[in-house]
């Protein structure tokens, strides 16, 4: 037992000197916003936006770039004001056509504004959500890295919420895991297969959607924006992502249930629906983020609880600068054990959500297509 738990607080201490040096720096979390004159206008852009039921998000978030850019939003079945609210702040507002089999509501709807568009062939396709509010300059900033780079997608990982408790605990982790799985410097690197965007702000180069078959080439996938990344840097395109305070969403998540629901709602996608990669995943996760503490607390003296506590100490250093970012106290990154049970908890439920045909429900669809 006491070799065992040696070799447990080892293979923990590899895993984070592994992550902390060998994995793109991922954990940095550097704010690399970037704003253009707020009157570079006209700009070679049209936004569309996929909306259902966002009329507490839909006003503002139009609001926030109709002054750059044309916004098209696309109802997609709304039994709200989403529609009334987005065409008073200036977008262009059509019905989504009833969801075809084989696709999923957001990337139908995303289809059907660029479908609406299109006659106007923008250099750009900003795709953004209807909670996404952008600060002045964005787009042309926007355009600015993607001409400079040049790429063919740049996208923003948006500062979400983090008020309720929930929030606190959760998002900070919700970044720092979502760029640990995709390494922003991986994915900008052409010698790297890895491929990753974040659907809440894309600015992709009309060209290349052309190029890869348009949005129907990943019509049910779920986790639409790595998937987009994915097909874009395999037809030979380059692709940027980056952590933005600007950008910010207005959608909240009052308590643990509904954030857990959001973090549910693509964890077994992610795993590509495999018990085996659950399994792995549930293992993983024990030995990286518990082993530590519980070596740390319960080990008796000796190498053991050394390692486990060196472990744990890497761990929070990792972590630091996501709770930094997001402006918690620093006891935060300390409590990461913690919040990967939750997690956990949350993949397991998204696993046995799936099994049941409830995969990827959100807004009272099953978004789980394939």
């Amino acid at each position: 037992m006491h070799d065992l738990s040696i070799a447990a607080g080892g293979l923990a201490l590899a895993i984070w000197v592994y992550l902390l040096a060998f994995r793109g720096g991922f954990w940095r979390m550097r704010d690399e916003s970037q704003n253009g004159p707020h009157d570079a206008l006209p700009l070679p852009v049209i936004a569309v936006i996929p909306a259902r039921n966002e009329a507490a998000c839909a006003g503002r978030a139009v609001k926030s770039l109709a002054s750059e850019v044309r916004v098209v939003v696309v109802d997609d079945a709304s039994e709200d004001d989403t529609a009334r609210l987005a065409r008073e702040a200036g977008a262009a507002v059509i019905a989504a056509r009833p969801l075809p089999p084989g696709w999923s509501g957001k990337l139908w709807a995303l289809s059907e504004g660029i479908r609406a568009a299109s006659p106007d062939r923008p250099e750009y396709w900003l795709l953004t959500d209807a909670d996404i509010v952008h600060p002045p300059g964005a787009v042309a900033g926007l355009v600015t890295r993607a001409r400079e780079g040049p790429y063919d997608l740049v996208s923003y990982m948006v500062t979400l919420q983090c008020r309720s408790l929930a929030e606190q605990a959760l998002i900070p982790a919700f970044v720092f895991f979502f760029f640990q799985l995709y390494p922003p410097a991986w994915i900008r690197s052409p010698r790297h297969r890895a491929a990753g965007a974040a659907g809440g702000c894309m600015l992709i180069r009309r060209e290349m959607l052309e190029r890869i078959g348009g949005i129907e080439r990943i019509r049910g996938e779920l986790i639409d924006d790595c998937a987009l990344a994915g097909e874009v840097k395999r037809s030979g395109g380059r692709v940027w992502l980056g952590l933005s305070s600007g950008a910010t969403s207005i959608r909240s998540y009052a308590g643990f249930g509904e954030t857990g629901r959001m973090i549910s709602r693509s964890a077994f996608t992610q795993l590509r629906h495999s018990w085996w990669l659950l399994a792995g995943t549930v293992a993983g996760l024990a030995l990286a983020y518990l082993a530590p503490p519980l070596l740390t607390l319960f080990a008796d003296p000796g190498a053991a609880k050394g390692l486990g506590a060196l472990a744990w100490l890497l761990m929070s250093v990792a972590y630091f600068p996501a709770v930094h970012f997001y402006r918690r106290p620093w006891f935060w990154a300390m409590l990461l054990p913690a919040i990967a049970v939750f997690y956990l908890g949350a993949t397991l439920h998204s696993a046995f959500a799936w099994a049941s045909g409830r995969g990827g429900m959100w807004k009272g669809r099953v978004q789980a297509v394939k």
